[in-house]
């Protein structure tokens, strides 16, 4: 499976971020990628703490995921971003994914949501139910995390506790930048990779106040490809055979004593 993470910085303008995005993608022409990801808010941002994310919101049949389908259809790839979900009351942080016909296969709605660092995400946003996602790519199984959830290991654990293991966590971000953010950021998706043998895949929002740094790890620990803090795009194959062998040799899944509930 062929991934392409595309970075880039998000603005509180929702009709330039569909701009920017398209634009983005139409440089994936050729590229015969399987599966896109964007970061997360890629909708919109999530802007100042007084900023109203509520007013902000679209439903899912809005005109962002209208873009995504659009897109989807173009390349013939399944696509992953994240935008901020109308509700009655206050919006979820929602990661939507559309198959390459252009439909609405799944949502994640962000189930931790990041009240750290002197911020209250849950002001906000509201959380999501405690239901862990996952979608197929082909024969490919795809876990759905966000951002803060990379701090939470049992999330990533009740994914590959799920009826199909995934062989591939996503994370698409928002990570804010600060002292040892970056080290963090690294150092947990790598952990998240090796202690469940999958690849991670984490698209993120670059430019100034976001940390950046989109990356694949595989399931060793290696970091495959990353970008810095600047608009990218990510290529990677994803290897199943990779995920296989990786938990042939170190088979931590299996030789589990304790499992999540």
């Amino acid at each position: 499976m062929r991934i392409a993470l595309v970075q880039f910085a998000s603005d509180i303008d929702a009709a330039a971020n569909r701009h920017t995005i398209a634009a983005a993608l139409a440089d994936l022409d050729g590229a015969s990628v399987d599966l896109v990801v964007l970061p997360e808010a890629a909708m919109h941002d999530f802007g100042s703490a007084d900023h109203d994310l509520s007013a902000a919101a679209e439903p899912l049949d809005g005109p962002f995921v209208a873009l995504l389908a659009e897109q989807a259809r173009r390349l013939d790839a399944t696509i992953v971003a994240g935008m901020f979900e109308r509700t009655d009351g206050l919006p979820y942080n929602t990661l939507v994914v559309v198959n390459a016909d252009g439909e609405l296969v799944t949502t994640y709605r962000k189930i931790h949501l990041y009240d750290s660092f002197g911020y209250r995400e849950s002001e906000r946003l509201r959380p999501g139910d405690i239901v862990p996602a996952t979608f197929t790519v082909g024969d490919t199984t795809v876990g759905l995390m966000t951002c803060y959830d990379l701090r939470f290991p049992e999330l990533a654990r009740t994914l590959m506790d799920g009826r199909a293991v995934p062989d591939v966590l996503l994370v698409p971000a928002a990570w804010v930048a600060g002292e040892r953010k970056l080290e963090h950021w690294r150092t947990l998706l790598t952990a998240r990779a090796v202690e469940n043998t999958v690849f991670v895949a984490a698209a993120a929002q670059g430019g100034d106040r976001y940390t950046g740094h989109s990356l694949v790890v595989d399931p060793w620990g290696s970091i495959v490809d990353e970008a810095h803090d600047a608009d990218a795009v990510v290529l990677a194959d994803l290897d199943p055979q990779v995920v296989a062998r990786s938990r042939e040799v170190n088979p931590s899944l299996a030789n589990r004593r304790m499992r999540s509930t």
